[in-house]
């Protein structure tokens, strides 16, 4: 096939239309970039086989998926694999995808471990995650574990302990209906499922106050038996005393107070 004629695309001026002839007159041919066009040194008159034209599609594969990441990458850093996922969503050849991802690396726009620094940052600053959570999502961005490990150095155990003992403080203000156990099971339940150290949430656990003396209690207990009173009101006195002292105390409230209860407001 000989090229008979090269023009700029009119949506796009860095890239260009090769019209060609295979022998039954001109017909549109490819398209290409413009570092394409020069590195193949594509003019007017020259001659193609199939194995230079496999080879020129290729490499325009790669600037274009070139060009596409950089897009991508312009609104936030991103990771290898997001970027990748993201040039399947394009329909760039997956066996162009090395040669665009070490392109990235060697201009420095990709580097799997300062996004995962940056990102360890920016969810330590939100203040509402612990590290297991954003290895977690680290993962799921296909960074490595041992990329992973290195960044969370970024997150170290005394800024997990104040984050962690900020949002214990802010549960703990939720709670004032329950008992101490209750409040104590669900502060440190809290924090499991932020994703934070064992180590840290024990510390954290050791230097709030959740114990709460026998006026809160009492009162934490009344609200609570408040709230199961329509569930148990259509049973005999019997049932709905043992049922209730079940309830107050799956809810952790000690035997003394939950007898008190039964004795001062159910037996009257």
């Amino acid at each position: 096939m000989k090229i008979t004629r090269i023009t700029t695309q009119k949506k796009n001026s860095e890239r260009f239309s090769i019209f060609i002839d295979k022998g039954n007159g001109e017909e549109f041919g490819f398209g290409v970039d413009q570092d394409v066009l020069i590195r193949f040194g594509l003019r007017k008159g020259i001659e193609l086989n199939e194995d230079t034209l496999d080879d020129i599609q290729f490499e325009d594969h790669i600037k274009k998926g070139f060009n596409l990441a950089l897009h991508y990458l312009s609104y936030r850093m991103r990771s290898e694999k997001e970027i990748s996922d993201y040039l399947l969503t394009k329909e760039i050849e997956e066996e162009a995808f090395p040669s665009i991802i070490n392109k990235l690396k060697r201009y420095g726009y990709v580097n799997d471990l300062e996004f995962a620094k940056a990102f360890v940052r920016t969810k330590m600053n939100g203040r509402n995650k612990g590290p297991f959570i954003i290895n977690q999502e680290l993962f799921q961005k296909g960074v490595s574990p041992d990329t992973i490990e290195k960044a969370l150095e970024e997150y170290p155990f005394e800024r997990q302990y104040d984050i962690a003992s900020e949002l214990a403080e802010k549960k703990m203000n939720k709670l004032k209906s329950v008992s101490s156990t209750e409040l104590r099971q669900k502060v440190g339940q809290t924090l499991t499922g932020k994703g934070f150290e064992r180590e840290v949430i024990q510390e954290v656990m050791n230097s709030i106050e959740t114990n709460k003396d026998n006026e809160e209690e009492w009162e934490a207990l009344l609200l609570q038996a408040k709230k199961a009173e329509r569930r148990f009101s259509k049973l005999d006195m019997k049932d709905y005393k043992y049922k209730m002292k079940q309830f107050l105390y799956r809810k952790g409230f000690p035997f003394s107070l939950i007898n008190q209860y039964l004795d001062d407001f159910i037996d009257q």
